[in-house]
């Protein structure tokens, strides 16, 4: 029972491969299905942390694998809805380069045993990542929400904001690092 939240974290890396492939059909269907795929995948975000807290099942492994399970499916769902045209490329490539960017930071900090601890802010970022992803993913067989005003339109705007506060969490970031980077290694 204690390696359940592990077990859940693997799971979200495992189901990249099926949402990946469905996207790759021009079918809706797949579309959709992808989408229950996903969301139950980011369910795990969000279940394996709290089990691990529950369970008092917290491990050096699942602390590291749970950012990058996060990014990989996050991240490569991002690169492909870019590259379908369902999401907005500029706002991808802030994201995407922020989170490559934060990543090195963090693996030299940790070599200077500086660690950047995520923020409130950090977390708000992730999920509204999440959260505009799941509205791209449908595509254009998403639903009307109004006059014009589709799901894909409203993922597209949260995908935006998502690339803001990637921005300013990613600024907060570099100032901590560097401030770490600065001081005196251990």
């Amino acid at each position: 029972m204690k390696q359940l939240p592990n077990i859940l974290t693997i799971a979200r890396t495992v189901a990249i491969v099926p949402i990946a492939a469905l996207l790759f059909l021009s079918d809706p269907t797949a579309r959709w299905i992808a989408l229950l795929i996903y969301v139950a995948a980011c369910l795990t975000d969000y279940l394996d942390g709290w089990l691990a807290r529950r369970l008092s099942a917290d491990t050096p492994f699942g602390r590291m694998l749970d950012p990058i399970a996060d990014k990989l499916l996050v991240g490569t769902l991002i690169v492909m809805l870019a590259a379908t045209g369902d999401a907005p490329v500029i706002p991808a490539m802030i994201i995407i380069f922020r989170e490559l960017l934060i990543s090195g930071v963090r693996e030299q900090l940790a070599a200077r045993t500086v660690t950047l601890h995520v923020t409130k802010l950090a977390k708000w970022k992730t999920t509204v990542q999440m959260v505009a992803v799941a509205f791209l993913l449908p595509g254009t067989a998403g639903f009307t929400l109004g006059t014009e005003f589709t799901t894909l339109k409203f993922g597209q705007l949260l995908f935006w904001l998502a690339a803001l506060l990637t921005l300013i969490t990613g600024w907060d970031y570099l100032r901590a690092a560097l401030r770490g980077m600065n001081s005196p290694t251990s």
